[in-house]
């Protein structure tokens, strides 16, 4: 019965059984999120005064030094002793095991993620949970996938299932949380995916509104916009353009970093990274931890002059150092202060540039900057209107909020800068690159076990011609060959037929047949797992320069062949799926 289920997982029309799958990944992913919430907050409640969550500027002075410093001096301590495989975390990981390994996480670089976030989050380093949960969601839905053996072409559906239901159990924003799993982490619009992904991020919204209530994620005031033109065709592009230009800055500060810092031992970039995460919380107490109660305070417009210009400059240093050292959080929740503490302070100028009454309201202001600041760091216009709107829930935020965001992204992207999202450039700063072609993501999507041919036969190069002729009585299309040491080969069984009726005449059916030496036209086979998808066997095939693959359970030891599959039958697969469009 699994097996049949993993057949059907490997066709292109899935969607029950990939939606079933959904469910179990949505729940799983989103208890994972809510439970690193759940810790990161009951240590902050453990550890600051009063038992506030984020509230390190209660903190004396010492302590918003000490603090950080710790949580780094731990997070050295337990990553000097592990393996350099277990050390990778974090959207960026995902990203290339989805683009280089299809999409197989390991267990191990997950219990990582959640142990290393939770000692960031809990000491106050400058960064956020969503990067972390989005990493353990991911990974719920490839371990899932790789315990029940299912093909590859179903593991990338399940890795944005698991996206999905992460960022929507964070922010309680479920279509956000669908359209960053797409324009984020699978970088690719796929409508096959859509509807399981879709249920994954409903059940992740629906289990933290049960855990936590259906409180917003931040307290949003309602706003009553100016309609000021001045507003529109000036002030708010001009907002977008300066965000743009420190998303830019930002990403380049990060990379600098991370490359000047790359030859270090591990635990010195730690140590370091909680030093100076320390001293920029002694000297700004609100840069420390992710942020959110100052995202509040900027929608309320509670946030002075100095403290926005502080914390534009603060909370961007502070979090580039740290990203760039290699703490393993995330970046998104600080981009949300950024965003909001910039959109803030653009506010206050516009109340005091234009006549009384005229401006939009400073907590409009704070909120368009989120969303930004978001998308021009992670180059995902989608994702930052969306979650837009889902906070906000007001529809009058469309219009000037698609306008900032374009501008964002745009001078971001555009020279001098030239950025892509941040997770691209982490990437190419490994010398790797995200596969993006159309092809291979066709073709990604059919597994092995769809495509292949079941009507074969298998015989031993030397064979009677009684046991030739009752193979072909079965009438297989193919016929493989096991050859010397192991080595298949591939003939049609037309071919075979035509050889026996050829040496017909004055022949017994206890002669033998030499099956590598009647003519006929032969391939080498080349093994491949039965959980492979279309793109793999192609790439097997040019690399090794074959024209044929067998599936099998176990390419290293190939043992049971469950069927044939030639670079013609992946050519019609994939102009099949072509015309589906």
């Amino acid at each position: 019965m699994l097996n049949r289920f993993r057949t059907r997982l490997a066709a292109l029309d899935a969607l029950p059984h990939l939606s079933l799958l959904a469910v179990f990944v949505g729940l799983f992913a989103s208890v994972v999120a809510i439970a690193l919430r759940e810790v990161v907050e009951q240590g902050q409640h453990w550890l600051l005064p009063h038992g506030q969550v984020e509230a390190f500027e209660l903190l004396p002075p010492l302590g918003q030094f000490l603090l950080p410093c710790a949580g780094g001096l731990l997070l050295a301590l337990i990553w000097h002793h592990l393996p350099s495989a277990h050390r990778q975390t974090g959207i960026v990981y995902v990203i290339e095991r989805l683009s280089y390994y299809q999409g197989y996480l390991a267990w191990r670089n997950a219990l990582m993620q959640f142990i290393g976030a939770s000692i960031c989050l809990i000491s106050g380093q400058p960064l956020g949970r969503e990067g972390p949960s989005v990493h353990l969601g991911a990974a719920s839905g490839s371990l899932l996938a790789q315990w029940l053996k299912l093909p590859n072409n179903s593991v990338h559906t399940l890795i944005a299932c698991g996206t999905a239901a992460a960022i929507a159990a964070s922010f309680n924003t479920p279509l956000a949380g669908v359209i960053f799993a797409m324009e984020v982490v699978l970088l690719e619009y796929s409508v096959m995916s859509f509807t399981p992904v879709i249920l994954s991020a409903g059940i992740g919204a629906v289990m933290t509104r049960l855990w936590y209530g259906n409180a917003p994620a931040f307290a949003v005031p309602s706003f009553t916009l100016s309609h000021n033109l001045v507003e529109l065709f000036l002030w708010w592009p001009f907002m977008g353009a300066v965000i743009g230009v420190l998303a830019a800055v930002f990403i380049q500060l990060l990379q600098s970093v991370s490359r000047f810092s790359q030859p270090w031992p591990v635990s010195v970039r730690f140590v370091l990274a909680g030093c100076a995460t320390g001293l920029m919380g002694v000297l700004l107490p609100p840069v420390l931890g992710i942020g959110y109660d100052t995202v509040n305070s900027a929608l309320l417009g509670e946030l002075t002059w100095a403290l926005a210009v502080g914390l534009i400059v603060g909370k961007l240093l502070a979090t580039a150092v740290a990203l760039g050292l290699g703490l393993p959080a995330g970046l998104i929740g600080p981009t949300f202060v950024m965003g909001a503490s910039t959109g803030h302070f653009m506010g206050l100028v516009a109340t005091q540039w234009l006549p009384v009454g005229q401006a939009s309201p400073i907590g409009f202001y704070s909120m368009l900057g989120i969303g930004a600041m978001m998308s021009a760091v992670l180059q995902a216009p989608l994702a930052g209107l969306t979650a837009l709107l889902e906070l906000t829930g007001n529809l009058h935020v469309i219009v000037p909020a698609m306008l900032v965001i374009v501008v964002a992204n745009l001078v971001a992207h555009a020279p001098p800068f030239r950025k892509q999202s941040i997770f691209l450039e982490q990437l190419q700063a490994r010398g790797l690159d995200h596969v993006h072609h159309p092809v291979a993501q066709s073709l990604r999507r059919i597994g092995v076990v769809h495509a292949m041919d079941k009507q074969f036969g298998v015989l031993a190069a030397q064979v009677t011609r009684h046991a030739a002729a009752l193979m072909l009585a079965r009438r297989p299309v193919w016929i493989v060959v096991e050859a010397e040491e192991g080595s298949r080969v591939l003939l049609q069984a037309a071919d075979l037929a035509r050889g026996l009726d050829a040496s017909a005449e004055d022949a017994t059916e206890d002669d033998v047949v030499d099956l590598l030496g009647i003519p006929a036209q032969r391939s080498q086979l080349l093994p491949i797992d039965r959980r492979a998808t279309l793109q793999q066997g192609l790439a097997l095939l040019q690399q090794q320069g074959g024209d044929a693959l067998f599936v099998t359970d176990n390419p290293a030891q190939p043992q049971q062949v469950y069927g044939v599959l030639t670079q013609v039958m992946i050519e019609q697969n994939y102009l099949g799926f072509q015309r589906r469009r």
